[in-house]
């Protein structure tokens, strides 16, 4: 029968679980009859057949996968062995007990063994990264011959169980890297062996137990990760003298740094970064003498640096960036011989670089930015000879560059911008043949560009904006082959630019603006395939427009506006199909605008004003449908009529026509509703104005010196005003009778609103009770109506049946939003406005019925906006239907849901920054265009993560307009104190003016931006003392540990334009409101750090260096030009 039971075929297919837990193909099965076997053979009373409990533990847990299946890996485990000593994964001792379980990187999709203690003589237990799931049996602390526990990167949940300090031979306990949650068992201090205790990266929470300061023979303790870690540093650690690794980075340990650390001599590493750690750094520190890391930053620390710390000889890594610690750099820090990594960023640091710095032959990065450093560069420094990165930017740093850096051969990134340096730039620099970056702008220097800065064949950066530098570019330029960004504005530069900028095959940025730039643009350029944004302006450039430029089919952005251009614009402009802004103002161009230009479909900003363009207008501009900033073609010598299909830019904000020859009437315009500037004056247009409110809202100065505007005065210039005094002199006659006629029907109308009063107090008393009947049109005297705004397939009535509790979706102060799924398989959204009596009692902050007087109905609002409005961002309006009492809104559904639901609710959906960034992008531009391109300005009152739908493919939408407003003189200071906004998105002025404006939006966008970077709500749990997000970031300094932490996994050059964007964040929500940029400020600086990250990765950059992350953590306004940095490991 054993024989028959061994020949039972053993590779059958069967089931295996992911880390998702999604099943998946599997091999080996036991089927139900060898199961009846089993049963059968453990009756029997032969010895030979009975399996030992060592062999019924281990097979009762990998039946706990099921009760048919066993997965994979233990295909041999053979219950009809006597012993589990020839199992995989198994070793046992001489008498056959096992004392060892090794499974190790594979997909077990186990539960802990439940009976772990039916292993009395296990001394190794190693089930790392197999996805093992449940809880820590509480047994384990039977197993008392334990030597390692290494249950580490599984999906382990509940507590540390405390009976693991029976263990008292236990030397290696690794619990890292699961789910595991409730305290640190004070119990662990019993295991008086312990060498290594890993239990970072978990969701333990509480105080660290002062018994570890027991574990005489630990060497490693990491904890960090676990966010919820609070309380001191226990002075009892200072007792585990054997201390090699300290890791309690990332958790909410406050208080200061205990002295007693100071008697950890063996210590290595001490990680304690990324918590809240203040005071001063104890000098004691300086008596580990072992330390080799010492990776404090992101506290804050304060005090000055102890000299001290220049007894570690064998430190080699200093990180102590975003901390407050003020006072000068101690010259002990020379002590430190094998220093390679120093890094005091973004700290107070005053007085001068010490001169022993120097001495630091094995130092590798010197990172001093953001402090209050002055004095001069030491030329010492260029003993540095292993030196990669020099960072010094925004200090007070005087004197000229030493040539002496010329000696650094292994430097790839010099930033010393927004300093006082002095000087000429040494041409020694071009022998430090590994530069990438180089960024001295916003100096004083002085001098002409040194040709042998340009043999750098590495140099991708060169930015020398806003100094006084003069002299011409040199040709050697073009030997620079690896530049991607040239920027030299705002300078004094002169001369021709040189021919060879065209062998920069690589070029994505030249600026050269603000110069003293002349002769003509070289053909050349044509070269620069690569070439996105061309600035050339404020220069005295002369020749004809460049004729090298339409090969460029990548150009985004060309400005050539204030030199002395002339010739005709070539008809191979139309080439440049990526165009978004052509500025050309301010030249001598002549002839006529070519019609070409119209191919140029993505053109947002067309300026050719200033020249002597003749002729008259292309038809072919207003066929570009993307004009939607400005169209300015003011002061030149344009004649003619305007075409009827400028009725076509209905998205353009800004229109100058001024001082031109053309002619006509302006009724033409009366179709641009979004232009919020329009200048007409200074031309020959004759007749009356459109009667729409821009016309009425124009000054006197926009219309002027236009002989046949208006001829009948100013007061009946518009064409409604016309037709009326062409009628007034034939109804004069009539006059009296209509006097008689009208005081007869007073009196009837007044008899008529007496019963009507009547009815309507009777009526408001039932209108709540009678909603539910007047929506499903029982009530036939109160007819449905119905206004679609887009072409749609359904009926009121197949809206109607959707209203029902289950297609519920969301709850708002404005109303009800229903799903509502069609006849034809359409999806729309349908809010159910609140009857104007609830909506009176309807607590936005709170999403529940109370009192609060004052908010209004918010129908009108939303019809009169909405109807018109059309933007890729903004949720498409479907239309309306009303009755009796009850308002309804349709809108395009949104599968996605909001983006409140996807940040905040387990959606099962990871937001990758990718698609973060898009979507707060897309906001930005939505936004962007109700306050700069609506007519008048819309401020929309109630911005937030809720209020910003997600498409299909992540792409955001604005949705509800239930407080939107239009700011137009007359009524907004009446409305503008209804309640708006929600709570923690309210702008803090509203609270003291009770006014909101376009910048209150900002503020609200601003708050969103936070949310979609931490992934914390304004009102956060987690987050300490109650603060709201945004004085909680503050009190962070903007620093990385802010960031959502499932995005800090994320590529350092993401990690970079996340902390840029939270820049853009922080100004959003600065607490004054004229400090708050526009939302077009808003989209441009958004744009710019896109594009930056395009750029690195058209570039391929290599610049990313291993090491000190410091940078990531600056937010500056140097033109978003990208930061070079690199990140750390977490411990």
């Amino acid at each position: 029968m054993a024989k028959f039971l061994r020949q039972i075929p053993m590779s059958m297919p069967r089931q295996t679980l992911s880390h998702n837990h999604h099943q998946m193909p599997r091999q080996v099965f036991i089927t139900n009859h060898l199961l009846h076997y089993l049963l059968l053979f453990s009756l029997l009373p032969f010895p030979s057949y009975a399996a030992n409990n060592e062999v019924t533990t281990l097979l009762s847990w990998v039946h706990t996968f099921s009760k048919t299946i066993v997965p994979s890996p233990f295909s041999n485990w053979n219950p009809f062995d006597s012993t589990p000593c020839n199992w995989s994964y198994i070793k046992c001792s001489s008498q056959n007990h096992v004392i060892e379980i090794n499974i190790q990187a594979f997909e077990l999709a186990l539960t802990f063994p439940s009976n772990i203690s039916s292993l009395p003589f296990l001394q190794k237990l190693v089930i790392s990264d197999a996805n093992l799931t449940g809880t820590i049996s509480f047994d384990i602390g039977d197993c008392m011959d334990l030597i390692v526990i290494d249950l580490s990167s599984n999906s382990l949940v509940g507590n540390i169980p405390s009976s693991i300090g029976k263990l008292k031979k236990l030397q290696y306990l690794s619990l890292n890297s699961n789910q595991l949650s409730g305290a640190i068992p004070m119990e662990i201090g019993y295991c008086v062996s312990l060498i290594n205790l890993d239990i970072f990266d978990n969701n333990l929470s509480g105080v660290i137990p002062f018994e570890l300061g027991n574990l005489s023979s630990l060497e490693v303790l990491r904890a960090g990760g676990n966010k919820d870690i609070v309380g001191k540093i226990p002075e009892e650690l200072g007792e585990c003298r054997n201390l090699t690794i300290l890791g309690l980075a990332d958790t909410k340990i406050t208080g200061s740094i205990p002295a007693s650390l100071g008697k950890l001599s063996k210590l290595q590493t001490m990680s304690i970064y990324s918590t809240l750690l203040s005071g001063e750094i104890p000098p004691e520190i300086g008596n580990c003498s072992e330390l080799v890391n010492l990776f404090l930053y992101g506290n804050d620390l304060s005090g000055s640096l102890p000299k001290e710390l220049g007894r570690l000889q064998k430190l080699e890594k200093l990180l102590l960036w975003q901390n407050s610690i003020v006072g000068n750099i101690p010259e002990e820090i020379g002590n430190c011989k094998s220093l390679k990594v120093f890094d005091v960023s973004l700290n107070s640091l005053s007085g001068s670089i010490p001169q022993s710095l120097g001495k630091l032959s094995n130092l590798e990065e010197i990172m001093l930015s953001n402090n209050n450093i002055s004095s001069s560069i030491p030329p010492c420094l260029s003993n540095l000879t292993n030196l990669v990165q020099l960072q010094l930017d925004c200090n007070q740093i005087s004197g000229s560059i030493p040539p002496e850096l010329g000696k650094l051969t292994k430097l790839t990134v010099f930033f010393a911008w927004q300093n006082k340096l002095q000087g000429s730039i040494p041409s020694a620099l071009g022998d430090c043949l590994s530069l990438e970056a180089l960024d001295l702008s916003y100096n004083a220097l002085t001098g002409s560009l040194p040709p042998g800065l340009f043999k750098l064949q590495n140099l991708t950066k060169l930015l020398l904006i806003s100094n006084d530098i003069s002299g011409p570019i040199p040709p050697e330029i073009g030997n620079c082959s690896s530049l991607i960004r040239l920027r030299l504005v705002n300078n004094r530069i002169s001369g021709q630019i040189p021919r060879e900028i065209g062998s920069l095959i690589n070029l994505i940025f030249l600026d050269l603006s603000e110069n003293h730039l002349t002769g003509s643009v070289p053909p050349e350029i044509g070269n620069c395939k690569e070439l996105q944004m061309l600035n050339l302006s404020n220069n005295s450039l002369s020749g004809t427009f460049p004729s090298g430029l339409s090969s460029v089919t990548r150009l985004e952005v060309l400005d050539v506006s204030i030199n002395q251009l002339s010739g005709e614009i070539p008809t191979s402009i139309g080439e440049l199909t990526s165009l978004l802004r052509l500025i050309l103002s301010k030249n001598s161009f002549s002839g006529s605008i070519p019609s070409s230009l119209g191919q140029c479909s993505s053109l947002q900003l067309l300026d050719l004003s200033s020249n002597m363009f003749s002729g008259s207008i292309p038809s072919e501009l207003f066929e570009i449908e993307a004009l939607d900033i400005a169209l300015n073609l003011s002061h030149n010598a344009l004649s003619g009529s305007i075409p009827p299909e400028i009725s076509a830019l209905n998205k353009l904000s800004i229109l100058d026509l001024s001082h031109n020859k053309l002619e006509g009437d302006l009724m033409a315009f009366s179709a641009l509703e979004n232009l919020v500037s329009l200048n007409v004056s200074y031309n020959n247009f004759s007749g009356y104005l459109p009667d729409n409110n821009l016309f009425h809202q124009l000054s006197q100065t926009d219309l002027e010196s236009n002989q046949g505007l208006c001829p009948k005065g100013h007061d009946s210039c518009f064409i409604s005003d016309a037709a009326k005094t062409k009628k007034r002199n034939s109804t004069s006659s009539k006059r009296s009778e209509m006097i008689n006629l009208a005081i007869g029907l007073l009196s009837a109308l007044t008899v008529a609103m007496a019963i009507f009063g009547v009815l309507a107090v009777i009526r408001a008393r039932k209108m709540v009770r009678d909603d539910n009947d007047s929506e499903m049109g029982e009530d036939s005297a109160w007819p449905w109506q119905f206004t679609p705004f887009q072409k749609v397939n359904f009926s009121v009535e197949q809206v109607l049946k959707c209203l029902v509790e289950s297609n519920v979706i969301g709850k708002g102060c404005s109303g009800i939003v229903y799903r509502a799924e069609m006849e034809n398989g359409d999806v729309i959204a349908v809010k159910k406005l609140w009857p104007t009596t609830l909506a009176a009692r309807y607590d936005c902050q709170n999403d529940k019925l109370a009192v609060n007087e004052g908010v209004r109905d918010s129908f009108s609002a939303e019809v009169k906006t909405l109807g018109s409005i059309r933007h890729k961002n903004i949720v498409r309006f479907l239309g309306c239907c009303w009755n009796k009492n009850t308002r309804l809104l349709m809108y395009d559904y949104m599968s996605n849901g909001s983006l409140g639901g996807l940040l905040h609710e387990r959606t099962g959906i990871c937001l990758e920054w990718d698609i973060r960034f898009r979507i707060i992008l897309g906001a930005a531009q939505g936004l962007a265009y109700l306050h700069h391109d609506c007519a008048p300005p819309i401020v929309h009152r109630d911005i937030k993560a809720n209020n910003i739908l997600i498409g299909p493919e992540f792409e955001p939408y604005i949705a509800d307009f239930g407080l939107a407003k239009l700011v137009d003189d007359g009524d907004f200071a009446r409305s503008s104190s209804t309640l708006a906004g929600s709570y923690g998105y309210i702008a803090p002025e509203y609270g003291y003016m009770m006014k909101i404006t376009e910048k209150s939006d900002v503020y609200s966008y601003g708050i969103v931006v936070l949310e979609v970077l931490t992934g914390k709500q304004p009102i956060d749990p987690t987050i300490p003392d109650g603060l709201h997000i945004v004085d909680w970031v503050r009190h962070k300094r903007g620093g990385v540990e802010v960031l959502d932490q499932s995005l800090l996994t994320r590529p350092e050059s993401e990690v970079e334009e996340m902390l840029q964007t939270l820049g853009v964040a922080l100004l959003c929500v600065n607490s004054r409101t004229d400090d708050r940029p526009t939302m077009k400020d808003v989209v441009a600086m958004m744009q710019e750090i896109k594009q930056e990250r395009e750029e690195y990765m058209k570039g391929g950059n290599n610049m990313l260096l291993n090491g000190s992350s410091a940078n990531n953590q600056q937010q500056n306004n140097h033109s978003n030009e990208e930061i070079i940095s690199s990140t750390n490991t977490t411990i």
